[in-house]
């Protein structure tokens, strides 16, 4: 039985920033990072590096944990989940604030993504015990001898998971719950731009009655990433960032021991607009595939098609929403829309691609520029862009911007766009929007992305698969299948006779 413990949400830092063995903590350590917080522009701390040999001492304590873990009963570890799920709900406004602090985006949204993970953990303490208790038995033929097949998945030990600072709480649950649920026990490492989340999420589990040891945070940049991925305790590894560090993961997951690796990489989304679609929601969708979270969402549909005949109406449309909605100010404020990029260097980027786009003749129609809102001047604000007069060869067009810039793009027919929107390495998310379901589910079939929103976007469900094509990456978070992910399948074979006959008689 989980021995539940007495929860307090932090108060501030001055615990530190890792978490090992059940308690938050510090390291010795030769280098640092500063850490920031994204709706002041303050650097608030400054955070030790794990080297390679500090990954390792923590991978040897998580080894040593995992065995005991593992043999719990599922509705035991189940048990843990759940109260888990139950603290996040209880402490919902004060972990919310916290992840405003970590990541700069309006706590209504932080909200939206605090409830989410309660549901995860939730959906996982009850489909393990599903998933897991129960094998496949098959009877063999093979004459009067009487002998039968069964498979049963298992853990792999201790997991590696490296995550995101766009989504830092719910990203973190994505990985960690699965593979908690599945009997792992697991190495964090986060983004250095929010490292807080998963140390709270330490917390959570410690006080909901997780055995010490069973979950860790680390932390560092590039370095510690690779010593984690070519770790010879690590078995499985979980990813979510870029393409050049996905690549870089991979590859290091092929040293020493060779550990399977989920990537869930960037994208360059579409969103196909049809001249019969309800005009009001094509331009919702507009806005929700674009400015959610200062645009700093992978699944993001920056290139918004729009079929030739409409796009003057849509185009003005989009303008009313955008300038009528999107309120830029301290994330803080429930009335807050559009928070903080991430950083001074990410915001920079983001500018930059407007800037690119100027300089090959796009027209700027509203924003794209720092702005300094009252009260958090110093903070890192951008004011969400809509561009038109694009063409498909612009590097705006081409490349992943990950911020709040909107690209308006014509098209004549279903043909041309889906060879358009399929014209990309990338292949995380679309959008249709049509009255016609007929074409929509046509096209559904024929675009390259894991994920695709008719007459929708951006929605996510524990219980649906989250993952890219092509470069996007590989295997699926949410669902059942990360719980396949987290473990490995082991075929039995019985014969329950007591004699076996053999093939040479």
């Amino acid at each position: 039985m989980p021995e539940k413990k007495a929860f307090n949400v932090i108060a501030d830092l001055s615990g530190g920033l890792h978490f090992i063995e059940g308690k938050r903590c510090t390291i010795s350590a030769e280098k640092t990072f500063p850490v920031y917080k994204p709706r002041s522009g303050k650097v608030v701390a400054q955070c030790p590096i794990s080297d390679a040999a500090e990954v390792n001492r923590v991978c040897e304590l998580a080894e040593k944990a995992q065995p005991k873990w593992g043999e719990t009963h599922v509705f035991e570890r189940a048990k843990v989940l759940r109260n888990v799920a139950t603290l996040i709900r209880d402490n919902l406004d004060a972990l919310a604030r916290w992840e405003v602090l970590c990541n700069g985006k309006p706590i209504y949204e932080a909200r939206v993504d605090l409830e989410s993970s309660a549901d995860t953990f939730d959906f996982y303490a009850g489909a393990a015990s599903t998933v897991l208790s129960t094998g496949h038995q098959y009877e063999l033929p093979g004459g009067p001898q009487m002998r039968f097949a069964y498979s049963r998945r298992e853990p792999y030990g201790v997991v590696g998971a490296i995550g995101a600072w766009n989504y830092p709480f719910q990203t973190a649950v994505w990985k960690v719950a699965p593979a908690l649920a599945a009997g792992n026990a697991v190495v964090y490492k986060p983004s250095p731009f929010a490292p807080l989340s998963p140390v709270i999420i330490g917390e959570l589990l410690h006080a909901a009655g997780l055995p010490d040891g069973v979950y860790n945070v680390i932390q560092g940049e590039g370095e510690t990433g690779q010593a984690l991925c070519k770790n010879e305790h690590i078995k499985k590894v979980s990813f979510t960032g870029s393409v050049a560090t996905g690549k870089a993961i991979q590859k290091a997951c092929a040293e020493n021991n060779i550990k399977p690796a989920t990537l869930e990489l960037g994208g360059k989304s579409p969103l196909i607009i049809f001249e019969d679609s309800d005009l009001q929601s094509a331009v919702s969708a507009a806005m929700l595939a674009n400015f959610l979270n200062q645009g700093q969402v992978c699944t993001n549909a920056t290139r918004v098609f729009v079929q030739k005949s409409i796009v003057d109406e849509f185009t003005e449309e989009l303008l009313k929403e955008a300038n009528e909605k999107l309120k830029i100010g301290d994330p803080l404020k429930d009335e807050t829309r559009v928070g903080a990029s991430i950083n001074e260097n990410h915001l920079n980027r983001v500018l930059g691609f407007v800037e690119s786009a100027k300089e090959e003749g796009a027209k700027v129609l509203r924003g794209g520029s720092r702005v300094h809102p009252e009260g958090v001047e110093e903070g890192f604000y951008f004011d969400p862009a809509i561009i038109s007069g694009l063409n498909d060869s612009m590097k705006v067009v081409k490349e992943e911007i990950f911020g709040a810039v909107c690209l308006i793009l014509p098209f004549d027919t279903e043909e041309e766009v889906v060879k358009r929107a399929n014209d990309t390495g990338y292949g995380l998310a679309t959008g249709v929007f049509s009255r016609n379901l007929a074409r929509g589910h046509r096209i559904a079939s024929k675009l390259q992305a894991g994920t695709v929103f008719i007459n929708t976007y951006n929605d996510t469900d524990v219980h649906v698969p989250f993952g890219g094509f092509k470069e996007s990456g590989h295997g699926r978070e949410n669902c059942i299948e990360a719980l396949h992910a987290f473990t490995q399948i082991k075929a039995v074979y019985v014969n329950v006779e007591d004699k076996l006959d053999h093939c040479f008689h």
